[in-house]
């Protein structure tokens, strides 16, 4: 079985209780499901559960080098230098990220509404980078974009391989095939 889940921001990727939080088990009432990766709670998005350990370590592993697309909204209007700095691979303190997709976006149609939202400045813009990592280190595209001078302030894991969060209501989820030929070799 593999699950597609919308995860709203604020969730924690365990099913287990955590006092004042919500978690998966919120959501999703499927016996023996686990999270193939993690999206930290300050993150929205696609994530992918399964039942099936093999499966999941093939979609978390950075081996087989599955695309992750992220859309990040950014505090700032990002330079030439530094989009070009992510896609070459960004230096940081304990390891350099590889080479990185990363080109400037309209604000992706049919977004949800962030709970809470952003906070606004009024003389500070903001602007939306879409970033393809088929590696996924913690917190990465945050001090990815930090790093170079921009920093996120809303995260959205768009897709992971051929699986998108598109038509996947916020808090909801859907069982999708499990079948080899979605995930590139």
């Amino acid at each position: 079985m593999l699950i597609a889940f919308n995860k709203p921001f604020g969730v924690i990727c365990k099913f287990s209780p955590e006092p004042g939080k919500r978690t998966l088990a919120d959501y999703i009432d499927v016996p023996d499901v686990y999270p193939a990766g993690r999206l930290d709670t300050d993150s929205e998005g696609l994530l992918l559960l399964t039942d099936d350990g093999a499966l999941q370590a093939r979609i978390s592993d950075p081996t087989h080098k599955l695309a992750k697309v992220y859309w990040a909204q950014v505090e700032g209007s990002p330079t030439d230098d530094a989009i070009a700095s992510l896609r070459a691979g960004v230096k940081l303190n304990d390891f350099t990220t590889k080479p990185a997709g990363a080109r400037l976006i309209d604000e992706p149609a049919r977004l949800w509404p962030r709970d809470p939202p952003i906070r606004y400045r009024a003389k500070i813009p903001t602007a939306w980078l879409e970033v393809t990592l088929r590696e996924g280190k913690n917190r990465q595209v945050r001090r990815m974009t930090a790093h170079v001078g921009f920093p996120t302030l809303r995260l959205v894991r768009a897709s992971i391989g051929l699986v998108s969060v598109e038509g996947l209501a916020l808090g909801t989820w859907r069982e999708i095939e499990a079948d080899a030929a979605w995930m590139p070799a």
